[in-house]
């Protein structure tokens, strides 16, 4: 599979929309609650300053995407986030890691200075175990900080990288 990441475009959405909202309804990683459909999708997805996706170059198949968006404004608008959503059946292939290196650069082109991680779910280790090996800091744990679809409460622990 040879994967490549570039802007997202208009006939990307509704595959967007499906990885994205099985995120959502997994209910273990994304603070959002709300399905997306075609008209929030594709407005939600429009309003970020950047959103992209990861694209298998031979099949054509959106495999995931993100989003980049400022995490504050004013004297902390320098501080962007992030958010990635690879589908479901193809996790553990690499495919976050190409774009979390694409969501990196980007942002640094952008002119941001720091990619801030909020609310990253404590038991996802995957996500965790990569952001640390791309030399993301982590800042501490915030007790019962996310809210699980089941109703528990789980630690998140937020991170950063200086761009």
């Amino acid at each position: 599979m040879k994967v490549s990441v570039r802007k997202y475009e208009e006939k990307d959405l509704r595959a967007m929309l499906l990885i994205w909202n099985e995120v959502v309804e997994e209910g273990i990683a994304f603070p959002q609650e709300e399905l997306l459909d075609e008209k929030t999708g594709a407005e939600f997805f429009a309003g970020q300053t950047l959103t992209a996706v990861a694209k298998d170059e031979d099949s054509g198949e959106i495999l995931g995407l993100y989003i980049l968006h400022p995490n504050n404004v004013g004297r902390c608008g320098h501080i962007c986030n992030a958010s990635y959503a690879v589908k479901g059946d193809l996790r553990g292939l690499h495919i976050g890691e190409k774009l979390v290196m694409d969501c990196l650069k980007r942002a640094r082109e952008l002119g941001y200075r720091i990619l801030q991680f909020n609310a990253v779910v404590e038991s996802n280790i995957h996500a965790r175990h990569l952001y640390e090996r791309l030399g993301f800091c982590g800042l501490g744990t915030i007790p019962g900080g996310f809210r699980k679809k089941d109703g528990t409460y789980e630690n998140i622990c937020p991170y950063y990288h200086v761009l």
